[in-house]
């Protein structure tokens, strides 16, 4: 359609007089499709399935199911029966054996074996007391296998052992402290990802509002384009906003869902689980926060602090090892072993029929022993306790680090907690500024002085005011939960107190 001819020539009164009518028929067909649209925005969802959950309920499945978590529970469980039998090196080393041994060439055995000649001489020869017995040589070969048996017994006794069970105790309250730590991370990290996935959320709706209300004014623009009341290119101008709001509609879309299956993988649930969060409605209320005193007690509760401590104690208890090992040891020792006869053969004979069949021998010993050689300053044992005192004063360096990295942490976090607390009261104001503008152009619409299309267009800006709060309040919550983490108190302690 020609826009210019249209108002031309001798159709321009017609044509003045057709728009005259047609403008309030655009109007009630607006006022319809708006309402219609309303009144599809305002009924209410149908009925989801889906499980609800808060953000404690979200935190209480994660802490039960969570693979990470169940991971460091297993490994608390190694170290918890690892202290509770440390005195298990107090146990003797008792070896029981036996086997067969073979020469591995036959072998004979001489010697003289005596005769009693009283049995051998007849009777009416006398014969001298001392010349009863006489003697004969013989030769038997042995058997070529031959059983053995035997019994061992030894313990070492050193007072590094008394450090070593002290040390497993250290590590299995490390291996508190470490599991301890990974509870509070999971619940930080959960209880932050519950607050980004509402925000996603708000987000998504007021995107979808925006998109909605673009294409109503692609509707409107067309409607007056046919109705020859505004050229083409008004209602081309109308089609490339609402196209351009697809990709970043798509883009929000596929981020909520991939951070509800990442939600879900940290519960311990499948990945396309149907949950639904349920939005957190109390107001958020701001608190005083005393740097000095946030910082003392990050210092001295930050889990990640508390763990580096723990840390260098087990380095120390190391080194007393090491240093223990250099003293004398007491080596307890007893052995028995049991020979069968070698005048028969034990594939032949019975082994049991006579106790006097075998040859028993045994020893019991207490020895006093020192390692001469790990005296010596160039030692490798040494050189280990060098190397443990280099690794502890490392580790004390890099703890004076941490601690005045968290300092400046909690310093930052107080301070971006400040900040958010002014640009939270700059958006109410904003948001109050959009509830009037609401308001008013409402009520002008009611008035007949404004159409339908710019009612809604303000609620979309009240809308989009109030997610930026809603984004300020999450920022402040997420800040809390940080600041709880940092100073080792539980969750809740700071975060609650300001809903």
């Amino acid at each position: 359609m020609n826009y210019k001819k249209m108002y031309s020539g001798e159709s321009y009164a017609i044509r003045a007089l057709a728009g005259k009518l047609i403008i309030p028929l655009c109007l009630a067909l607006i006022v319809l499709l708006s309402a219609t649209a309303n009144a599809q925005e305002t009924s209410p969802p149908p009925a989801s399935n889906a499980r609800q959950l808060t953000p404690d309920q979200a935190v209480d499945i994660a802490l039960k199911n969570n693979l990470s978590l169940e991971s460091s529970r297993t490994g608390l469980s190694t170290k918890k029966r690892a202290s509770d039998f440390s005195w298990n090196q107090f146990i003797p080393s008792i070896t029981i054996g036996g086997g067969f041994s073979r020469s591995n060439e036959a072998q004979k055995q001489t010697g003289l074996f005596p005769i009693d000649m009283s049995t051998i001489m007849p009777p009416m020869i006398p014969i001298p007391p001392e010349t009863i017995y006489a003697v004969t040589p013989y030769s038997i070969e042995l058997p070529q296998w031959n059983l053995i048996g035997n019994i061992q017994m030894s313990l070492s006794i050193s007072a590094a052992m008394f450090e070593n069970m002290r040390r497993l105790r250290i590590d299995y309250e490390g291996g508190l402290l470490s599991y301890e730590k990974a509870k509070l991370q999971l619940e930080r990290d959960v209880r932050k990802a519950y607050h980004s996935i509402l925000l996603l959320q708000e987000n998504l709706v007021v995107l979808r509002g925006s998109y909605e209300n673009a294409e109503r004014q692609v509707e409107i623009s067309q409607a007056s384009y046919d109705a020859g009341l505004a050229p083409e290119l008004m209602v081309l101008q109308a089609r490339v906003v609402r196209e351009n709001m697809r990709p970043a509609i798509d883009q929000l879309e596929s981020a909520v869902k991939l951070n509800m299956a990442l939600f879900a993988m940290n519960l311990g649930m499948e990945y396309n689980a149907e949950f639904e969060l349920i939005p957190i409605t109390e107001a958020v209320e701001y608190i005083s926060l005393d740097t000095t005193e946030m910082i003392s007690k990050a210092a001295a509760g930050k889990p990640d602090i508390q763990e580096l401590r723990h840390t260098i104690l087990m380095m120390q208890s190391a080194r007393r090892a090491q240093i223990y090992s250099l003293t004398p040891a007491l080596s307890l020792g007893w052995n028995s072993q049991s020979l069968f006869n070698p005048l028969k053969d034990p594939w032949k004979e019975p082994w049991f029929e006579n106790k006097d069949d075998w040859k028993k021998s045994g020893s019991f010993t207490i020895m006093f022993g020192v390692r001469l050689h790990s005296l010596i300053p160039w030692s490798q044992d040494f050189q280990g306790i060098k190397n443990l005192d280099d690794q502890i004063r490392t580790a004390t360096i890099g703890l004076a680090q941490m601690v005045n990295g968290t300092e400046i942490e909690v310093y930052n976090t107080v301070l971006s907690l400040e900040r958010i607390h002014l640009n939270t009261k700059a958006q109410g104001e904003t948001v109050a500024l959009a509830e009037q503008s609401y308001r008013m152009t409402e009520q002008a619409y009611r008035a007949g002085l404004q159409d339908y299309f710019q009612v809604q267009s303000a609620e979309q800006s009240l809308r989009q005011a109030r997610v930026q709060l809603l984004e300020q309040q999450f920022n402040y919550l997420n800040g809390l939960i940080d600041l709880e983490y940092s100073i080792g108190v539980p969750f809740g302690t700071l975060s609650k107190r300001s809903r």
